[in-house]
């Protein structure tokens, strides 16, 4: 099986890099949110990251699974991520945080799709079975997120 998935096992890793920012981004949120809106918004971003924290664990077990090594350092996180973090600001209305959530979930829904077409490509059908699930999630996400905002999903 060595050198089998390579495709899939990068797919993975660079998944791993992004969810891990990912987490970063709605801990900053988490914490750096105010507004009459905070009792309803600051327990949902637990929920976003325990499903973050969830979907972390499985992608590295499979990833582990398939004879690869997931990436474990903040380091590795930051130098393979396509997602930019900003320094935690009190003035940022809350409106712009969801905004700011929006797109960096979008951007993992696309990275989602990417692994989608490399386990096909790979013929890694249990790996994509389980990544169907994370893109379906992830939509929700962005369809509540965007909701919050007044906005459809797909805009």
């Amino acid at each position: 099986m060595a050198g089998k998935y390579l495709k899939t096992q990068a797919c993975l890793n660079q998944l791993i890099a992004d969810i891990s920012t990912l987490g970063v981004i709605v801990h900053q949120t988490h914490w750096y949110m105010r507004g009459p809106e905070f009792f309803k918004l600051h327990p949902k971003m637990d929920e976003f990251l325990d499903d973050l924290n969830d979907q972390l664990d499985e992608i590295a077990e499979r990833l582990i699974a398939l004879g690869g090594s997931p990436y474990a350092t903040t380091q590795e996180f930051i130098d393979n991520t396509g997602l930019t973090e900003s320094k935690g600001d009190w003035d940022i209305p809350l409106p712009e945080r969801m905004a700011h959530l929006v797109e960096a979930y979008k951007y993992l829904r696309d990275q989602y799709q990417t692994a989608i077409e490399v386990t096909d490509e790979d013929q890694d059908l249990p790996t994509q079975d389980m990544i169907n699930g994370f893109k379906m999630d992830t939509d929700k996400v962005i369809w509540m997120l965007q909701a919050y905002l007044g906005k459809a999903p797909l805009e």
